[in-house]
């Protein structure tokens, strides 16, 4: 149990000590992790006129397959994270200077991840966004990786003009990524953007470094 926090293993020990099942058991051992997003819409974009009402919600995995786990264990919320704390404000900054992003919402929060293949997640409503058109959820799943994944819909009062899109059109992000600590990851779109970053609750770096 080598890098396990004394903490942890005195929850793991006590669930064993009670006779507590195994996956009660696992789920005390189950590290937290802190999730950041930003999410920005485009006022100006290179891409062409499509046929935006039949984009789905097929899941776009980034990362490369990995097996079911097998598992049913599903992440749990455990709280936000105040905005003195967000590592991303210096790129929220930068969109919104560019004048072609504008930051819609910007929020943080710590969970345990759920199993692969799960795709179980939290609305974005739970997670401290209140934005009018965006709805959808996000997902942290463990395999043998670890992958932050999100299905988003917005609907943009305004969309650039070069998209052909009428005012008030649901776009779609339905992305999977694996992610490595620290590193920024982009989740695309023409319309709106997102990018998130994750670390360890334990022992995360102070903002700005």
């Amino acid at each position: 149990m080598r890098g396990m926090s004394l903490r942890t293993l005195c929850l793991v020990l006590a669930a064993l000590a009670c006779g507590l099942p195994a996956a009660i058991a696992q789920e005390a051992a189950s590290p937290a992790y802190n999730i950041e997003i930003v999410v920005f819409r485009a006022t100006s974009t290179q891409s062409g006129a499509e046929n935006w009402a039949g984009e789905t919600a097929a899941t776009n995995s980034i990362a490369g397959d990995e097996a079911s786990s097998g598992s049913s264990q599903v992440g749990h919320f455990v709280a936000m994270i105040p905005s003195s704390a967000y590592q991303l404000a210096e790129i929220e900054g930068r969109l919104r200077a560019s004048g072609a992003y504008v930051p819609i919402a910007h929020t943080a929060w710590s969970q345990t991840a759920s199993a692969w293949g799960t795709r179980a997640g939290f609305p974005v409503q739970r997670l401290g966004v209140d934005v009018p058109g965006l709805s959808g959820t996000v997902f942290l799943e463990r395999g043998q990786y670890l992958h932050l994944g999100m299905t988003l819909t917005y609907a943009d009062p305004s969309p650039p003009g070069a998209l052909g899109a009428a005012s008030g059109t649901t776009f779609i992000i339905n992305q999977s990524r694996r992610i490595r600590f620290y590193e920024r990851n982009y989740y695309d779109h023409p319309a709106f953007g997102v990018i998130a970053l994750v670390s360890p609750a334990q022992g995360a770096r102070p903002p700005g470094r």
